[in-house]
């Protein structure tokens, strides 16, 4: 992309798959007609992900233009010797959505609108190219979790398929998976689990122990899975024993939310 000296800034909401870009990108299709709409593709993401960015880009009826790292996630995984991406060190989310994102960009001045709700106390993606500003219309006009499902479904979305066992878009192998979804991701995509099992690596004298989900290899997970299943279904019953108005779903999306675990899931592919 080349810059644009001189001209309107350019409108760009990069969507991830998630219900909450999702969402602004249907509030913002008559407040801003000329948006660019982009997608962030890895390569490695779940199928119902690719079904529901469809759906928006017919609702959209404008193009939703996948964007693509110059090399793979197996390349990247080579040039970092092996090393999984972990919240630690998340170079799959650098090289695989923001550089995609910003070289797209270019120099141009650019306005990126981001999915960032009134009722999250959070950061979102903000470039560090000073070109790149960022706007947050659901945080300026009040726009809570409630309303984002009121959104999708008034206007005939829904949520994404994903939704059956997981609230969060991203790789099927997405380190930031509760281990009641990594069960889900078993249970709905076997092929997909056993993908993600391959990446693993077991410790060896010279090599340490790679694994996607914290503490234990994806094989030992999948033996304790009545266990995990058994544990998922207590925090579910304790969250929906609380006083609240919420439909279930909220509730669904609580459980798997930032809330519960140590960090918070990468924000340019969980909005």
């Amino acid at each position: 992309m080349t810059g644009r000296t001189g001209r309107e800034p350019r409108k760009i909401l990069s969507l991830s798959g998630g219900k909450d870009s999702a969402a602004l990108a249907i509030y913002m299709k008559d407040r801003e007609p000329e948006m660019e709409y982009v997608f962030c593709d890895t390569g490695k993401e779940l199928p119902e992900t690719y079904d529901f960015l469809n759906k928006l880009e017919a609702y959209l009826g404008k193009p939703i233009l996948r964007l693509n790292s110059e090399f793979s996630f197996d390349h990247w995984l080579q040039v970092y010797s092996g090393f999984l991406p972990s919240a630690r060190m998340r170079w799959c989310t650098k090289m695989l959505k923001l550089k995609p994102f910003e070289r797209y960009c270019g120099d141009d001045l650019v306005h990126s609108y981001v999915g960032l709700r009134a009722d999250e106390d959070r950061q979102g993606y903000i470039s560090s190219k000073p070109n790149i500003i960022p706007f947050y219309p659901f945080r300026k006009d009040g726009i809570v979790v409630s309303d984002v499902f009121q959104i999708l479904e008034t206007n005939g979305l829904g949520l994404p398929g994903y939704y059956q066992w997981r609230t969060r878009s991203g790789c099927y192998f997405c380190f930031f998976q509760r281990k009641a979804e990594w069960i889900g991701l078993m249970d709905y995509h076997p092929d997909l689990f056993e993908k993600a099992k391959a990446y693993e690596k077991a410790a060896t004298a010279s090599c340490e122990r790679y694994t996607w989900s914290q503490g234990e290899s994806l094989i030992e997970l999948a033996l304790r899975r009545e266990q995990v299943l058994a544990d998922y279904s207590k925090t579910l019953a304790r969250l929906s024993a609380r006083p609240s108005s919420r439909p279930l779903v909220e509730v669904f999306d609580c459980a798997h939310g930032p809330t519960l675990i140590q960090e918070s899931p990468c924000m340019i592919c969980d909005l």
